[in-house]
């Protein structure tokens, strides 16, 4: 494996970091911001976020999307307020340390077919879960730009972080 089991958990650790950052800049009159009609408002977005990883890992465990976790996550998100989504988000880190806990790298080595053909449970992880909680910070963190938080930068969205002042010369 590319990855040790202790440095994809550190890898999803830094992702749910980044994200917990970038709701530090979500301001209450941004919640209902959408680009388009038909794209997912600020807060619907972050509801998405916390069962995507939490719901997924356990899908690629057990080779089959768990739809009926997925359900019920999805109900409870949906009554979820701004903080609650902060709370559930910020519970993720030690979340995917424990539900990669127990995998073993013959677990990461073994072929399932969760959304199209068949590959590697540790290249279904990085796909879904890391590369998930990429793009869907990059959409947040437009979605914050768009919203007038001009501010924001590379830091914000890679390092997780806000870019130090620049002193006048």
């Amino acid at each position: 494996m590319v990855l040790s089991k202790e440095q994809l958990i550190a890898c999803l650790q830094n992702e749910v970091r980044i994200l917990v950052h970038l709701c530090g800049k979500v301001q209450p009159e941004f919640l209902d911001y959408r680009p388009t009609p038909k794209q997912r408002s600020t807060i619907e977005l972050l509801r998405y976020l916390t069962l995507m990883g939490p719901v997924l890992v356990p899908s690629i465990k057990a080779g089959t999307f768990l739809i009926d976790e997925w359900n019920a996550a999805e109900a409870r998100a949906n009554e979820m307020d701004f903080a609650n989504i902060v709370e559930s988000l910020e519970s993720q880190s030690a979340l995917y340390a424990e539900l990669l806990e127990s995998w073993t790298d013959a677990d990461f080595q073994e072929d399932v077919a969760l959304f199209g053909p068949p590959s590697p449970r540790g290249v279904q992880l990085i796909n879904l879960i890391v590369a998930g909680h990429a793009a869907y910070r990059t959409q947040l963190f437009c979605y914050l730009k768009s919203c007038g938080r001009e501010e924001l930068n590379t830091m914000n969205l890679w390092g997780g972080m806000d870019a130090e002042a620049q002193s006048a010369q």
